[in-house]
């Protein structure tokens, strides 16, 4: 493990370890993005509606503000005024707040996609320990941070400036104007500075959004070891695929093991291959391979054969041939029809002697095997 923790971290996520760290909560993301979204989000808005809310908040103020001097001194009358202008100022003010708690869902989901983890938003009480924050202030990422709120403070500030100067006669000169003209005017100034303001914020986005991808990635990077274990992991260590390789071979014997008792006939060697068939005199099919073995597997089937009572045929040559030829449950290649044939003829006929008391059939041994399928 020691070795592990000496790796340098130089392969890239892999799919696995991109899945989990999202479900951790650990995506990529952005507060200049998402600051530069809302403010220019705002602005845009403040600037293409600002007239009509500022001549909607006048008309509010002018309905609801403008009482005679019995509504002064009725309480209830001033209550139901209040109450009045706060329905009619959130009214007025609902599509800027929807705006803006849009983009506040859609701008951090643009970089990252949607997450939601509640391993992320659980309180860990290591993270509020002053003494283990200290390092972070100074490690590369709380330097960084550091350089990128001094450019925003110089960047604002810089923008700023510009924007008083260029505008300081029009607001100096709003005095002068009708209360509403004013109003509209002052919204217009306010809203053309916001949106030049939000958009020079675009510049520390444009740096903010690589270097939070690249960080995401570098801090998901793995070692050579670490993308081995999960391979591992994924795919199983050769112990337990061996295991799972036994079950799966025990299970199959079982099953082969139960058809011995349904078969017609049991050709042997007679003592290393066992090969039971079935044939189904109803159907126009082959005769069937349902189980076969050699040596110890052998022995098993031809146990079973005599405990259920069917025929054993020793034909070493056609015992061979079956078993390397055909696999199991299926049926016996064509080039082997006649010597079957001849075995489950004989089986018949002793069947028939033994039900009518009959004598038994001589067992063949004249069984011609063709050469492609003989084996030593």
């Amino acid at each position: 493990m020691a070795e592990d923790s000496d790796q340098e971290k130089t392969e890239e996520p892999t799919g696995k370890r991109l899945e989990d760290a999202k479900k951790k909560g650990q995506i990529a993301r952005s507060r200049e993005l998402n600051t530069f979204a809302m403010l220019i989000a705002s602005a845009s808005f403040l600037l293409m509606q600002g007239g009509s809310i500022g001549k909607g908040l006048l008309d509010m103020m002018r309905t609801e503000f403008e009482l005679s001097r019995a509504s002064i001194f009725d309480p209830a009358t001033i209550i139901v005024h209040f109450k009045q202008a706060m329905i009619d100022g959130l009214m007025l003010l609902a599509p800027f707040l929807a705006l803006t708690v849009f983009i506040a869902i859609v701008a951090p989901i643009s970089l990252g996609g949607w997450v939601f983890s509640w391993e992320a938003i659980s309180p860990k009480l290591e993270k509020m320990d002053p003494i283990k924050g200290i390092p972070r202030l100074f490690a590369m990422r709380g330097v960084i941070e550091m350089l990128k709120a001094l450019l925003k403070i110089l960047l604002v500030f810089a923008v700023s400036v510009a924007l008083y100067r260029s505008n300081i006669s029009a607001l100096l000169g709003l005095g002068a104007e009708p209360l509403q003209q004013s109003i509209g005017h002052s919204l217009k100034i306010i809203g053309d500075c916001l949106l030049l303001l939000s958009a020079s914020l675009v510049l520390i986005a444009m740096i903010d959004v690589p270097y939070q991808l690249w960080d995401h990635n570098k801090k998901l990077k793995m070692t050579l070891q670490e993308i081995k274990d999960e391979q591992k992991e994924s795919e199983g260590s050769p112990e337990v695929k061996g295991r799972q390789r036994r079950m799966q071979m025990d299970m199959a014997q079982n099953r082969m093991m139960a058809e011995v008792p349904k078969a017609d006939v049991i050709v042997t060697n007679p003592n290393h291959y066992a090969v039971a068939l079935k044939y189904d005199q109803n159907s126009n099919g082959a005769p069937t391979l349902v189980a076969k073995g050699v040596d110890l597997i052998a022995a098993q089937i031809r146990n079973l054969a005599l405990g259920a009572e069917v025929p054993l045929v020793a034909s070493p040559p056609l015992a061979r041939a079956l078993y390397y030829s055909t696999e199991l449950d299926k049926e016996i290649p064509q080039g082997l029809y006649l010597a079957v044939a001849q075995i489950l003829a004989y089986v018949y006929q002793l069947k028939a002697a033994q039900k009518n008391d009959w004598r038994a059939p001589l067992q063949p041994t004249d069984i011609n095997v063709p050469d492609e399928f003989k084996r030593d």
